[in-house]
């Protein structure tokens, strides 16, 4: 009997991948057991009539509610329904056309156990985000670094513009020095299949959303990395893209619908004004342009309004957590989406997973600008579902002016103070990302002039504040770069490649000033994950004083002091006279990073920011 089964088995699985000849099915598989038991599935043909045919499911528990027969004779939007008591297997959808029947084979899968616990966590403030570029951070398998049959088949270490060959087998190699790090998720960018002709190291045009790029290992891969990172208890964050796809997309190509991207008399670009979409003035014609005009020539923009587009979008994010692992998602270009849509989609999400959580790539400027895109206290007839942003007003409007500006009553660190006073418009500004720079920013080190004493003043500000601090890679080892272009931000991690002549993973390889700064963030990162008051602790800060800038971290267990001194002179600190209301009950202070003892009374160099456990 069980050598039946297997050979039955066998004979499915054969057929399953023969059927694949027949016609393309999305998404490529399911779950029995979801809440979304409602799935449309977008069928593509080889003909132009392949939509003429009729379409039968025979398979219990799985039931064919409409056939819908879209503009493009290739394809069929089936709608099915899978009951809650369906068992997993292969589904037989078959095709009867002139009296020949073709059967197609869909999967259902068995759920992913440890929903919310080991994956669907979501990403908090007790986390550290590690962002990276899988292309320029580590090439773990050499045999993937170009794959016959992609357009792009660059291999150029030497050019800013072409691949260099890391992947995710690379980023395997080194969680341990993550995790020493103190690192606790990872965000890489995209690793869905981007088959464009060149400028692929970046990964944010999609041309197949069901298949992991196998330049940066394809899915086995992704999943292993995933698996990998669980089990040591850190998590995964994917990089989202709903705004635009890669003109090489097939759905671009040969779109389902006449309407799948947002069409043009000519080519509109978006206008990238974000005011129009709340602006009360506002005209409909910029509203339109902002958000339907494209991000670029090469980048169509899906047109988030058709349902069908709609459909394939969310059932997509949903089938990337279930069968990847995900925990949280950034969401490239948030503010340029249907934000309708994107209601729809994160209210899915947090539907399955509940704990799941997501942040918007805002960048615009103002705070109540940034704070429109997510849950805010505002009484407006629009509401963001959002959860939260990339918080770049605490960057540009933040530490920025507050660690390179001279002070000032309205300058340097009074902004930051100003700009955190601000908060009170967010529903939860602990949900809001922190960072010093990106992907497509200038790196903060060439920002403060490679001035170490304003870096580590950043750095500590990064790890201590409030909300869910994000590190790009190489800021542990002072790499270097200013954008434009953006390729000099975006430079290799030196021992990533076997032929590197320096490994800056090892303390040996890197410098005495590169081991300072890697020391420094490791310890304030590791100091990080075992305080309550700096993770999901309580914040109060005190009005600048003459460039002397203090807040505090604290909640019933532990009281964190901050002292931030962007002035040009030593600053005089006394427990017992100053800050009083949060340090009445405390006799002294302790340095988190140096292990000193303080006592009550010290005084804080110029350039410096001391992180403080006061002591009782």
């Amino acid at each position: 009997m069980k050598r039946y089964f297997l050979i039955s088995c066998f004979l499915l699985f054969i057929t399953y991948l023969a059927s694949a000849q027949y016609a393309d099915v999305y998404p490529t598989n399911w779950w029995v057991g979801m809440k979304w038991n409602k799935v449309q599935l977008l069928v593509r043909g080889s003909y132009d009539t392949f939509n003429m045919q009729k379409v039968k499911v025979n398979y219990p528990g799985v039931k064919l509610d409409k056939v819908n027969h879209l503009d493009n004779g290739k394809y069929l939007a089936l709608d099915i329904s899978i009951s809650p008591d369906t068992r997993p297997g292969l589904v037989p959808i078959e095709f009867i056309n002139a009296g020949k029947v073709h059967v197609v084979s869909w999967l259902l899968k068995k759920r992913r156990e440890g929903r919310g616990t080991s994956f669907a966590q979501g990403v908090t403030s007790s986390d550290l985000i590690y962002l990276l570029m899988p292309d320029r951070f580590s090439n773990g398998d050499y045999n993937n670094d170009k794959v016959p049959g992609m357009r792009d088949q660059s291999l150029n270490r030497d050019s800013i513009y072409a691949r260099h060959g890391g992947d995710m087998q690379g980023v395997i190699n080194h969680l341990d020095y993550l995790q020493d790090l103190g690192v606790t998720t990872l965000w890489m960018t995209p690793v869905i299949e981007n088959d464009m002709p060149n400028r692929t190291e970046h990964g944010y045009a999609f041309t197949n959303e069901y298949k992991i790029d196998p330049r940066l290992g394809g899915e086995e891969t992704y999943k292993r990395l995933s698996d990998s990172l669980h089990k040591r208890g850190m998590k995964l964050i994917q990089d989202a893209v709903y705004n635009h796809v890669g003109d090489e997309n097939i759905f671009f190509l040969d779109p389902p619908v006449k309407d799948w991207v947002h069409q043009w008399p000519v080519y509109t670009n978006t206008s990238f004004k974000d005011q129009p979409l709340f602006d009360p003035y506002a005209s409909a014609n910029d509203k339109k342009i902002m958000s339907d005009g494209w991000f670029v020539k090469q980048m169509p923009d899906l047109n988030q309004s058709n349902p069908y587009v709609a459909n394939f979008l969310i059932q997509h994010a949903i089938w990337s957590v279930e069968e990847f692992g995900i925990d949280g998602w950034r969401i490239d270009t948030y503010i340029y989406n249907d934000l309708d849509f994107m209601n729809r989609c994160n209210k899915a999400l947090r539907n399955e997973y509940p704990k799941i959580t997501m942040f918007g790539e805002t960048w615009v400027h103002g705070v109540i600008n940034q704070s429109y895109f997510c849950e805010n206290n505002y009484d407006i007839p629009f509401k963001s579902n959002l959860l939260g942003t990339t918080d770049f007003q605490e960057l540009f409007y933040g530490i920025q002016p507050a660690i390179n500006d001279k002070f000032g009553w309205t300058d340097g660190v009074n902004k930051l103070y100003n700009t955190t006073a601000q908060d009170f418009v967010y529903k939860d500004p602990m949900r809001e990302v922190i960072f010093l720079d990106n992907h497509d920013l200038p790196r903060f080190y060439s920002v403060v002039g490679e001035d170490i004493d304003k870096y580590k003043m950043a750095l500590a500000w990064l790890m201590t504040f409030r909300g869910i601090p994000e590190m790009y890679y190489g800021s542990e080892i002072l790499m270097t770069g200013f954008t434009n272009p953006d390729g000099n931000v975006r430079k290799d991690f030196k021992g990533g490649w076997k032929e590197d002549s320096v490994n800056k993973f090892t303390s040996v390889g890197r410098t005495d000033k590169e081991n300072d700064v890697f020391n420094y963030i490791r310890k304030l990162a590791n100091f990080r994950k075992n305080s309550s008051a700096i993770k999901t602790g309580k914040m109060m800060q005190y009005i600048p004083e003459d460039g002397l800038y203090v807040y505090f971290r604290y909640d019933d267990d532990q009281t964190i002091m901050c002292i931030m001194n962007t002035s040009t002179t030593e600053k005089k600190i006394d427990l017992h006279k100053q800050y009083i209301e949060r340090t009445n009950s405390f006799e002294s202070a302790k340095n988190v990073i140096t292990g000193d003892e303080m006592g009550s009374s010290f005084s804080v160099s110029s350039k410096k920011m001391f992180v403080l456990q006061l002591e009782k």
